[in-house]
């Protein structure tokens, strides 16, 4: 083993400080001699294992370049073929999405595409609490009952039951969770985690799915002599799913975060615009607030409130709509985080007694609202580095949403539960899942679960180590140098932004502000300054220690973002961990 970073073993949260490995070290040093580049993005650049030859290319993706050709999906061309052919006949079409921001994503680019050629699209998205997630008998039956084509977004590869019930109706699922053996009886089934596809394009969501497809159905067109809608006015709503969905930021996904956050930054979509005054967003977008201030956002409406409510956001064209609905979302999502806050609490006591170290660290509960159990079972991953469970129970039912860590698959493991009878039903991707259980099968299908998670090795990850890229000075911590690694990026899953250490700092400020956050000014002997803020410190030591620092030197560690404040820019540290000098 390596010797820890700066020397920190365990730091104030507990974790032990990593820096980069010598070839890393080595390979950003060759390229920032080779292209002139900053050594901070040199460093990025050699992470992730990027050629000096190929640098310009990385930090300009062109999606022309990375867009794969929608063909190479199993099924596509029939779906898109289908698609246009209810386009031209003027067929009655309804599209069945899931209730999260994925969901939402991708209803609005079909609803959007087809209002350019003068159509209009019934949606239907089913409540999470009365219907659960994906397709259900009824509501597919009376869909088919009353339209000639059905479309399931984010939702439908594993809904035998209620796609064979949409009698009468063509259906087309376009999805991307982990598919089974057998596909159900629709008319296309396109998704590049169907069990005989090769996995190239796994890492796309549902709306990046949806999106080829419109590649596909544009190619069609113009092959027949006629012209689609502007593709690439979609591809803020592909950014906004494939963040919020934590789909990782490689190849495609790269190209579609960058161009559309620069779409998004023309604000020409009333939803997207609306949703970020509401938000207080006073800058350009970035991969960031498509995370953590728009996405939640969107997905309160399916959480807590009206279901479809986000997708009707993001699709309508309407300012005054628009506005609206932003501001019921935001208050939705103000009402989220109270009902997460008590479930959480609840969830870390209960997972607390049974130990952080299994395999699988779970937690359950009566009332607990199925629409924040998601969150909180990421809130556990993260706290014990584990796969993580938490079921709301209601009526001897109960609902569950999982999270789980690199390198360990929890989609598969769910759907073998499923299959062995402990579970009603069951499904999702490596990192993500939901279920729905029997409450007197609970510690059954818990206790078996953490046998398969066992078998991944998931009862022997350490404490999550914290990575850094290096170390920096504050003199050094300057505009241009972050706007120059913001182009290395997008940063996201599968693709974290750089980290660095300020090593040996003096604490000249430092006070809680909201709930629990912190507020730090720190310095080095030099004079020079910085301002840092540090989200969730109290819920750690991180915030009592450096609060009441008393005039100890610390090594901070976090990442640097750019702080717009009355139009002046200046660099702020946005703090993740600390240790004592």
């Amino acid at each position: 083993m390596s010797a820890a970073f700066l020397g920190v073993e365990a730091s104030m949260t507990g974790r032990r400080w990593v820096g980069p490995p010598v070839e890393v070290d080595r390979a950003a040093e060759a390229i920032a001699q080779q292209t002139d580049l900053p050594r901070p993005v040199a460093q990025v650049l050699a992470r992730r294992g990027v050629e000096a030859a190929d640098a310009a290319a990385f930090l300009e993706p062109s999606l022309r370049d990375l867009l794969p050709d929608p063909r190479s999906l199993r099924d596509m061309e029939k779906a898109a073929g289908r698609f246009l052919a209810a386009v031209r006949s003027r067929q009655r079409i309804a599209i069945f999405a899931d209730y999260d921001v994925d969901g939402g994503s991708s209803a609005a680019l079909l609803i959007v595409w087809l209002r350019t050629l003068g159509m209009h699209a019934t949606l239907y998205i089913p409540d999470r609490i009365d219907e659960g997630y994906g397709p259900n008998d009824k509501a597919m039956a009376a869909l088919a009952a009353k339209h000639d084509l059905i479309i399931c977004v984010d939702c439908g590869t594993l809904s035998h039951g209620p796609i064979a019930a949409a009698k009468g109706a063509d259906v087309i699922v376009l999805d991307h969770h982990l598919g089974s053996e057998t596909l159900p009886e629709a008319l296309a089934v396109v998704n590049p985690n169907r069990q005989d596809e090769d996995g190239a394009l796994a890492h796309l969501c549902a709306a990046g799915v949806v999106f080829l497809m419109l590649v596909e159905a544009g190619r069609q067109m113009r092959e027949a002599g006629a012209k689609g809608p502007d593709l690439m006015a979609l591809l803020d709503l592909v950014a906004l799913a494939t963040v919020a969905d934590v789909a990782p930021l490689v190849g495609v996904n790269r190209a579609f975060v960058r161009q559309g956050l620069r779409v998004m930054a023309r604000r020409d979509r009333p939803g997207l615009a609306a949703l970020a005054d509401v938000a207080r967003m006073d800058t350009a977008p970035s991969s960031y607030h498509l995370g953590f201030l728009l996405g939640p956002r969107v997905n309160a409406g399916g959480r807590i409130g009206k279901a479809d409510l986000g997708a009707h956001l993001l699709a309508t064209d309407n300012e005054y709509e628009a506005s609206a609905m932003a501001e019921r979302l935001d208050m939705l999502n103000t009402e989220r985080r109270d009902i997460e806050a008590a479930v959480r609490a609840a969830a870390l006591e209960q997972a607390s007694e049974r130990g952080f170290d299994a395999p699988l660290v779970w937690a359950s509960g009566a009332g607990w609202h199925p629409g924040v159990v998601g969150i909180v079972a990421s809130r556990l991953k993260e706290k014990a580095n584990r796969p993580a469970i938490v079921i709301g129970v209601e009526d001897g039912i109960g609902k569950g949403s999982g999270r789980s860590v690199s390198g360990i698959d929890l989609g598969a493991p769910i759907q073998r539960l499923a299959s062995e009878g402990l579970l009603i039903k069951g499904g999702g991707h490596k990192m993500a899942a939901g279920l729905t259980v029997a409450e007197d099968k609970i510690d059954a299908a818990m206790e078996r679960l953490g046998e398969l998670l066992a078998k991944q090795g998931a009862d022997t990850i350490g404490a999550a180590d914290l990575r850094l890229d290096g170390t920096l000075m504050p003199a050094a911590a300057t505009v241009p140098l972050c706007e120059h690694i913001e182009q290395a990026g997008p940063y996201g899953a599968g693709a974290s932004g750089p980290r660095y250490a300020f090593a040996d700092m003096q604490v000249f400020f430092a006070k809680r502000v909201g709930e629990n956050h912190l507020k730090v000014s720190f310095g080095d002997a030099g004079g020079a300054r910085m301002e840092a803020i540090a989200f969730g410190a109290f819920d750690t030591e991180l915030g009592p220690a450096i609060e009441q620092h008393g005039g100890a030197r610390f090594h901070l560690a976090g990442r640097l973002d750019i702080n717009t404040f009355r139009g002046r820019q200046s660099v702020q540290l946005r703090l993740e961990d600390a240790a004592r000098a």
